[in-house]
C-alpha cells in the first residue's frame, strides 16, 4: 500500500527527491492514455520515454523521435493520470546544442503537456544545461550509463561501468548532474556495485534500470514487463505477463468466430423496436 502523505495530489519532483533512502521509487513508462490510466495508482512516476520510437513506431533506435511526438504522447499521459508525476524525455537533438536551445524546447514541452519534469541523457557534459534549466523553473531528471541517444558513440546497447575507471566516470557524472540540480537520475545497465556507488555518491534519487537493487528506485519499460516488446529482451527485464500471446489468442478466437458466423450472435445485436 502507498504510504505517501501526498495522497490525492500528483507527486512532485521535490517528493521524489525526499524519497531517497526512505521509500523505493516506482517508475514505469507510459505512452498512451489507456496505459497511463492502468499504471497511475501503482507508481510514483510515469516516464513518457523516447523509447516510444521503438515500442510504438517500430524504429530501430530512438534517434528519429521528434519534439512533436513527445508532446502528443506526453499530453495524453498527463490527461489520463492523477497521482504519478509525469516525466517527458527531451528527444535527440533537442537539447545538446546549447543550454538556450534546451531551455526553449524543455519549456515548450512543459507548457504544452503539463508534465512535472523533463529527462535528458548525459553526464558531466550536460551539467551546465541541467543547471540552466533548473534555475529557470524546469525540473530535470538525468540519465547516465547506457544512454540510448548516444548509441552510435558508445558502440551499441551494452552495459557501462564494468571497469574501475568506467565506474568512477559514472560516479562523477551522477554527482555533476545531481549538483547541477537534477532531482533524480536514471542509471541504466551497469553492475550492481557501480549502481550502489552512484546511489551513495549523488544527492539526487537514483532510479535503476539494470543497475542493481541498491538504487533508490527502479524503472522498466512497460511493454517489456507485459511481453509486448518483441524478441529483443535485455538481461535486466523481468516479464510479468505475456500479453502478446493473449492478444494473438484473442485475434485467433475472433477470426474463427467471424469465419464460422458464430459472432455476432443474438447477444451482440440490436433489436427492432416493436410498435406500441
Amino acid at each position: 500500500p502507498k504510504t505517501n502523505s501526498n495522497q490525492g495530489k500528483r507527486l512532485t519532483p521535490t517528493d521524489i527527491r525526499k524519497q531517497k533512502g526512505k521509500e523505493p521509487i516506482v517508475m514505469l513508462t507510459a505512452y498512451t492514455a489507456a496505459m497511463a490510466r492502468a499504471l497511475d495508482s501503482h507508481v510514483d512516476l510515469l516516464l513518457v520515454g523516447d523509447s516510444l520510437g521503438m515500442v510504438l513506431y517500430g524504429y530501430d533506435n530512438t534517434l528519429k523521435v521528434t519534439i512533436e511526438m513527445m508532446i502528443r504522447h506526453g499530453s495524453a499521459v498527463v490527461r489520463a493520470s492523477r497521482h504519478a508525476g509525469v516525466v517527458v524525455d527531451l528527444p535527440f537533438g533537442s537539447y545538446q546544442e546549447s543550454p538556450q536551445v534546451a531551455y526553449r524546447n524543455a519549456a515548450m514541452i512543459l507548457a504544452e503537456t503539463g508534465c512535472s519534469a523533463v529527462k535528458l541523457e548525459g553526464g558531466q557534459e550536460m551539467a551546465e544545461t541541467v543547471s540552466f534549466l533548473v534555475q529557470r523553473g524546469v525540473p530535470v531528471m538525468g540519465h547516465i550509463g547506457l544512454t540510448p541517444q548516444y548509441i552510435n558513440t558508445i558502440g551499441g546497447f551494452r552495459a557501462q561501468g564494468r571497469t574501475a575507471s568506467e565506474a568512477e566516470t559514472l560516479k562523477t557524472d551522477a554527482v555533476a548532474i545531481s549538483e547541477a540540480g537534477a532531482f533524480a537520475i536514471v542509471a541504466e545497465a551497469m553492475p550492481m556495485e557501480t549502481g550502489a556507488a552512484v546511489t551513495k555518491s549523488a544527492s539526487a534519487s537514483i532510479i535503476g534500470i539494470g543497475a542493481g537493487e541498491c538504487c533508490d528506485g527502479q524503472i522498466l519499460v512497460t511493454h517489456d514487463i507485459l511481453g509486448l516488446a518483441g524478441s529483443f529482451k535485455p538481461r535486466f527485464v523481468k516479464q510479468y505477463v505475456d500479453l502478446d500471446a493473449q492478444m494473438r489468442t484473442a485475434a485467433e478466437d475472433f477470426s474463427k468466430e467471424v469465419r464460422s458466423r458464430s459472432f455476432p450472435n443474438k447477444t451482440y445485436n440490436y433489436q427492432l423496436k416493436r410498435p406500441e
